[in-house]
């Protein structure tokens, strides 16, 4: 089948392969039609030997490749056009000469090699029209080459050596574009260039060019738009530029002006002009008149305020005027009437203050001011009423309005007037400015109004004058009185149809019709389908008429029967045609339709499928993906091999109906969860939610998923899977014409091909986004390891045929892994693999988030349904108070009454162990703690006992398992526990058993309550303590915090940073200072701190006695009675300042927002919070009783950064309402200040993200 297709294609795009080492497709001997082929970047050290039997090949590239010659077949290809060999390392002997005898070569170019010199025979080729040597070594232009090639339209020979151009030049009398950049032509006169009369563009950057040694006259240039004279020697403008009216960008930069003369004016359709890098005091008055400048560039000069005209707003179409490091301390007010301007850069100036009304440049998107120190920033002007700032997203952030979402009623009621802008200085702009945008409109509608009356008198007129009195008129005919449908036909058929004569075809797909484009398949129809034709005459009057027929295939399906019926009367009403529709059936045309086609139509076996369901059972090829790159993840092929099993990676194994997700040993949590979701995708998307999803962690998994792997293997080498990611993606057009096909790639680039990195938003179309595909065309994507075939909705069918076998002829041709494949990807049902490749490619319901409030009131819809719905109601909320000690003990006293017994287990190794009940309360960061916990629950009061049922049949017991994990323990610890310990405590206590799992520091109430608060954290891990203890390490200085949070219930112990800076007047602490000698362990220090509280100092004590023994001897110290020997000694140092008190812990407030319940919302964290509560892809406010902190996590989106400012800023108004004052402060992850990190119990620095 795909034999037939390759000699019909004309083009073929194969850039960015990799076709090193002799790796050329032999398949395309076979495309013996081929016309163009590009071969770039593939990486080619010679010229393929299958170039020979292309005979018709014109256009062939080779750029940027590693050729070291061009000697093989390109002599022998009769009608090549183009050659292109840029960027490779050829030198003089590797030009072949015969390739300068082709008859129609009219394209040569070499830049960016090594010739020293211009090839011989290139004087020869008559036919050259573009020749391009630049950025090479060449030290000369011999004389005759430009007797012969008099046609050039093009030439480029910069970066070059050349100091002297051959007075030949002049014949070019046809030649439009000049580049000569980077040349030291210092002794150049440049006299030819008045003879080259067609010149529009003119290149001479870097060529030592200077007043005396350019041409005095230039007025026979009458078409030169594009000059470039920077980087040159040039004191003054050269007089013969300003007699250029034709001037569209001229290029003055980096050279040595010292001022602009009057006549400037006369360039009046210049657009570009960059003056920077000189030495320019002032700017002319006269640059005001160059009404169609877009872009001035002036930076680097010495102008100040007094240099800017001050009527440079004038210049209307001004959108870029950049003028960093110059002495500028202010800028014209005019500049802000260019209402047009996006890009303001005033970087490294003098700037005082900017005019008010720079805030009211609509379309700026650029302010740049860096590099000004005595900068200060006019305030921005205060909207009008009808301009709300608390409003964002469509979302009424005031205080007033989220007051009353909870139903308080706010502060002032219904008093509250609005401000008085009646004499505001900037909204009375804002009103001039709207009100001078609208006088226009407004004219327009008055002077269409009064044209119209006028119109329709005159008809009123000419008619009354025709009828000659007769007052009598005919009524209307039956017909004419009826009444068109006020139907909406604009999702079916476009505006434009039937406005034009000629011929429109429909073709019937999916119960739609769907517009053949391509007027070449007029005529050609499918037996098994039924078309729409629609025939549009315009006669002498310029009146338009119309017939509409609907032809039916002998083979169609009923519906296509039904819908094209149905849809050319539809056609007839959106047109108001006054004929009935035609019906047209095969092989009994009528003799007026064949005529429409010259009696010249076709009939072609097959059709599309029919419009109704048909059911048939799918079978999904069963194929293992990796996952590539962290925060974007797309998956990819590999082989279904035991080998693909990487500890490292997360793999997904899609068996069709069960799709497992395998996690190695040694996976990131954050690729698990995004393994997870695609997972989810494919099931929603592709299986209907009737998919099973499984995970399978590294060493549990199940028989199903070894049996697809051939069975468990006794042990597994893991390979490197990433070996298998492709390269740059490949993203194909198909073109379909008169007996050929074209393969050309869509252009666009990857991020990290991007320099400066623009957002993808400015550029889109330089990114692989789903905007590239048009709902009219087919594409091919090839990912190297598979290819799709996309199918536009409206797309010919005969492209998609044709495309479906270029797509295995681009599979076969190509070098891939035995499991690639080739899939078909129609429009709005495309895989969760491919659209993984395109950037910005989500499912997720797209919100209109940008329009404006005002548009959104405008429209009525049902408020219930469509609201953005927001819950800020915890911010308005009191803070929890702290429980009472009292209440506190009789809590702990209630919930230990009512523990039976609490069993003890730790993990060491691959298992868990029991722990001795001597180390209960003495937790290490690294481990992972199991405690079983059995409760006496008394019956209900309403349920008591029958009196002959014996007492102990009673089941009153309760299980409850409390899993504890440090912050520094891996998560091999709850996954040896859920399928080991846990199965186990299962069988034990069938139906009774509640697992509970906890974090460090996240421990729930009735937990801690069961140590007495002796709760102890400790660095490292039980083993490494164990070691200390039988001198196999070497002791170390430990320091522990003791605090509550909210309550006595609370209290931990924790070991910090052995920083004095650390310490408190409010709280206390334990220093123990090993001595590492056989007569003392060491000595350990109780710090009390001047205000602490009484019972902390006396639970420290205990604390002391549980955490050391009597192995070091202790001494309790008050604070100010520190010695120096040894407690500052262990603390590194003396610390004189540290707080003095902690009233931050009676205000601090942590609060959540988050997107998590698929709306906006805000939840409080309880008092006893932890650094681990801050959510890294959240935001999180913390109020410390003087600042509220506004902290943004590495993962963030920007949409709610945005409102969990607003959010911020409603908080911090509901607290001044009641006399409260806070100040906002922005705090990044892992830049959080002392007065932030202080709020947390045992802070530690995040962690950064670990790198293979």
């Amino acid at each position: 089948m795909a034999a037939g297709v390759l000699p019909f294609v004309r083009g073929v795009d194969l850039t960015k392969y990799d076709f090193k080492g002799g790796l050329f497709p032999d398949r395309t001997r076979n495309m013996t039609g081929l016309r163009w082929l590009k071969l770039d970047n593939t990486r080619m050290c010679y010229l393929p030997e299958e170039l020979a039997g292309l005979k018709k090949l014109e256009e062939v590239s080779v750029a940027h490749n590693e050729l070291t010659s061009l000697h093989g077949d390109l002599g022998s290809l009769p009608r090549l056009k183009s050659i292109n060999a840029s960027h490779n390392r050829l030198k003089d002997p590797s030009i072949p000469s015969d390739i300068f005898g082709l008859e129609d070569l009219s394209t040569f170019d070499m830049s960016h090699n090594q010739l020293t010199t211009v090839p011989r025979e290139l004087e020869n080729c008559k036919t050259v029209l573009v020749l391009n040597l630049g950025h090479n070594q060449i030290e000369s232009i011999p004389p005759q080459l430009f007797i012969n090639l008099t046609e050039l339209l093009h030439l480029d020979l910069s970066n070059n050596k050349l100091e002297s151009l051959p007075p030949q030049l002049r014949r070019l009398v046809h030649l439009k574009t000049l580049i000569l950049n980077d040349n030291p032509l210092m002794h150049a006169q440049m006299r030819q260039l008045p003879s080259m009369v067609a010149l529009t563009t003119l290149r001479l950057r870097n060529t030592q060019r200077c007043v005396t040694n350019f041409p005095t006259n230039l007025d026979n240039l009458k078409f030169l738009c594009d000059v470039d004279l920077s980087d040159n020697e040039l004191t003054r403008v050269p007089e013969s530029l300003y007699s250029l009216s034709t001037l569209e960008r001229l290029n003055l930069s980096h050279n040595q002006i010292q001022e602009l003369s009057l006549i400037i004016d006369t360039w009046t359709k210049m657009q570009t002009l960059n003056l920077s890098n000189n030495q320019l005091t002032s700017l002319p008055t006269s640059l005001c008149k160059l009404q169609s400048l877009q872009r001035l560039f002036i930076n680097d000069n010495n102008l100040d305020f007094e240099g800017i005209p001050a009527s440079i707003g004038k210049l209307v179409n001004l959108e870029c005027f950049c003028a960093s490091d110059n002495n500028l301390e202010l800028i014209p007010e005019s500049m802000c009437r260019c209402l047009k301007l996006r890009k303001l850069v005033l970087t490294n100036n003098k700037l005082v203050t900017l005019p008010d009304s720079v805030h009211l440049l609509a379309k700026l998107e650029l302010l740049d001011v860096r590099g000004n120190p005595n900068l200060v920033m006019p305030p921005k002007p205060v909207l009008p009423s009808d301009q709300n700032n608390d409003s964002l997203y469509n979302i009424d952030f005031s205080l007033n309005n989220q007051l009353r979402l909870i139903g308080v009623v706010p502060p002032g009621g219904e008093q509250h007037t609005a401000k008085d802008t009646s004499k505001d200085p900037i909204a009375r702009r804002l009103r001039l400015r709207r009100r001078r945008e609208q006088e226009d409109s407004k004219a327009e509608k008055v002077l269409k109004g009064m044209s119209d009356v006028a119109h329709d008198r005159n008809k009123q007129d000419t008619s009354i004058d025709e009828d000659d009195g007769d007052t009598a008129k005919s009524k209307k005919r039956w017909d004419e009185s009826l009444n068109k449908p006020d139907l909406n036909y604009s999702e079916i058929f476009s505006d434009e149809v039937g406005q034009f004569p000629g011929l429109t075809i429909w073709q019937i797909e999916n119960f739609y019709p769907v517009c053949i484009e391509d007027t070449t398949y007029y005529g050609k129809f499918y037996v098994g389908d039924c078309y729409i034709i629609l025939h549009t005459e315009m006669d002498d009057a310029s009146n338009l008429s119309w017939k509409i027929y609907y032809w039916i295939g002998e083979a169609s399906s009923i519906d296509k029967k039904a819908c094209s019926a149905i849809h050319a009367v539809n056609l007839r009403n959106m047109l108001g045609a006054l004929e009935r529709t035609f019906r047209e059936e095969m092989a009994d045309e009528s003799e007026e339709f064949l005529a429409l086609f010259n009696n010249d139509i076709a009939y072609i076996e097959g059709g599309s499928a029919s419009g109704f369901y048909s059911v048939e059972h799918r079978t999904y090829p069963v194929r293992l993906y990796g996952l590539h790159g962290d925060r974007t993840v797309t998956p990819f092929p590999i082989p279904i091999e035991t080998t693909s099993l990487n500890p490292r990676e997360v793999l997904i194994l899609d068996n069709g109906m069960t799709i497992f997700v395998w996690v190695g040993a040694l996976a990131k949590g954050v690729k698990r969860s995004k393994a997870r979701l695609i997972a989810e995708k494919i099931n929603k998307y592709e299986r209907k939610d009737e998919a099973e999803i499984v995970m399978a962690y590294q060493g549990y998994e199940e028989g199903d998923f070894w049996q697809i792997f051939g069975g468990m293997p006794d042990e597994i080498e893991p390979n490197d899977v990433t070996k298998y990611i492709g390269g740059r993606p490949c993203l194909y057009k198909v073109n379909l014409g008169m007996g050929y096909l074209e393969l050309p790639q869509v252009k666009y680039q990857l991020l990290t091909e991007h320099v400066t990195k623009p957002p993808p938003d400015v550029h889109p179309s330089r990114r692989l986004m789903p905007s590239l595909l048009d709902t009219k065309n087919v594409y091919i994507l090839d990912t190297h390891s598979d290819v799709f075939v996309w199918i536009g909705r409206k797309s010919p069918r005969l492209v998609r045929a044709a495309a479906m076998k270029l797509a295995n002829e681009v599979s076969a041709m190509i070098h891939r892994p035995s499991f690639s494949i080739v899939s078909k990807q129609l429009e709005g049902n495309e895989s969760v693999v491919f659209k993984s490749w395109f950037k910005n490619w989500t499912d997720v319901i797209k919100v209109d988030y940008s329009k404006a409030a005002e548009k959104v009131k405008s429209v009525e819809v049902k408020k219930d349904s469509t609201n953005n719905k927001i819950d800020l109601s915890a911010i308005f909320m009191p803070r929890q108070q702290p429980m009472p000690d009292n209440e506190a003990t009789q809590l702990m006293e209630d919930w230990n009454e009512d523990l039976d017994v609490m069993q003890g287990f730790v993990l060491e190794g691959k298992k868990f162990v029991s722990l001795p009940q001597e180390e209960f309360g003495k937790f290490y960061a690294e481990d992972c703690y199991v405690f079983l916990c059995r409760y006496w629950a008394p019956p209900d009061a309403d349920e008591e006992p029958p009196e002959d049922e014996e007492e102990d049949q009673i089941d009153d017991t309760q299980c409850i398992v409390y899993f504890w994990q440090g912050r520094d323990a891996t998560n091999m610890g709850w996954l040896t526990f859920t399928f080991t310990l846990q199965k186990k405590f299962e069988a034990l206590f069938p139906g009774k058993l509640e697992v509970v799992k906890m974090k460090q520091q996240q421990e729930n109430l009735k937990f801690l309550s069961h140590f007495h608060e002796k709760f102890v954290i400790s660095n490292g891990s039980r083993k490494k303590a164990a070691a200390i203890e039988q001198n196999q390490i070497e002791d170390q200085t430990q320091f522990y915090h003791i605090r509550s949070n909210g309550g006595l219930l609370s209290t931990r112990c924790i070991e910090i940073d052995p920083n004095p800076a650390l310490l408190n007047s409010e709280f206390c602490y334990i220093l123990k200072v090993p001595f590492n000698s056989t007569d003392s362990a060491g000595i350990v220090y109780g710090w009390i701190g001047r205000i602490a509280n009484p019972n902390e100092a006396r639970l420290m004590e205990d604390l002391i006695s549980f955490m050391f023994g009597d192995e070091f001897s202790v001494q309790i110290l008050n604070e100010g009675e520190e010695p120096e020997n040894f407690f500052w000694v262990g603390l590194g140092s003396r610390c004189d300042h540290y707080d003095e008190e902690a009233d931050y812990l009676r205000h601090a407030r942590l609060f959540r927002c988050s997107n998590e319940k698929g709306f906006f919302s805000v939840s409080e964290k309880c008092a006893d919070f932890c650094q681990d509560d801050l959510a890294d892809d959240d935001i999180m406010v913390l109020d410390n009783g003087e600042f509220v902190y506004l902290w943004v996590g590495t993962q963030t989106s920007q949409v709610e950064v945005k409102l969990g400012l607003k959010t911020t800023s409603v908080y911090i108004q509901h607290l001044k309402s009641k006399g409260i004052k806070r100040r906002l402060k922005l705090v990044r992850k892992g830049n959080e200040p002392r007065a932030f990190t202080r709020c947390f119990h045992a802070w530690v620095p995040f962690k950064k993200p670990a790198t293979r």
